[in-house]
């Protein structure tokens, strides 16, 4: 019989995979819950939170909240579209692309984006927090709060000078 300490000693275990492969499969594990989700229709929510994904195809259209924080993605493609919320938090993004739309909210605290596209609409609220943002586009919308703690923009501009800069935030804004 074999015991616990000869398996540990003698390496009797050996993984079956390396790490670079594991990791491979499950990026393309990932591909292909993307591809089905597309397939179903883009209906609910999609979840890619903690993975390695990298990019998103082309023409994305989510039903419901995209959610990448703690991803290395570092750009989004053209013409995303999400219906509730998207959560870039703590990646490496570092800008939108134009005629970006959600319907709910935005979040990229904690993340190197310094400037926000052109057309960029959100319906609820955008969160700014921690980041390196330091303009605004004049055509924004922001259908509720505007979050900018911790921000050049927080250290350089009061509440009602942003307020001037951003007309089209409906609702409150936080440094």
């Amino acid at each position: 019989m074999i015991k616990l300490l000869d398996i540990l000693e003698n390496k009797i275990l050996v993984p079956r995979r390396s790490p670079e492969e594991r990791e491979k499969n499950y990026l393309i594990a990932i591909q292909k819950q993307i591809q089905q989700y597309i397939k179903d229709g883009s209906k609910g929510n999609l979840n890619l939170k903690n993975t390695p994904i990298t990019s998103l195809p082309d023409n994305l259209e989510v039903g419901g909240s995209l959610e990448l924080s703690n991803t290395p993605i570092t750009s989004l493609p053209d013409n995303l579209q999400v219906g509730r919320t998207l959560v870039l938090d703590n990646t490496k993004i570092t800008s939108l692309p134009d005629n970006l739309k959600v319907g709910e909210s935005l979040s990229l605290e904690n993340t190197k984006i310094t400037s926000l596209p052109d057309n960029l609409e959100v319906g609820e609220h955008l969160y700014l927090d921690n980041t390196k943002i330091t303009s605004l586009p004049d055509n924004l919308k922001v259908g509720g709060s505007l979050e900018l703690r911790n921000t050049p923009l927080s250290k350089k501009y009061s509440e009602e000078e942003i307020r001037k800069m951003v007309p089209g935030v409906k609702g409150s804004i936080h440094l």
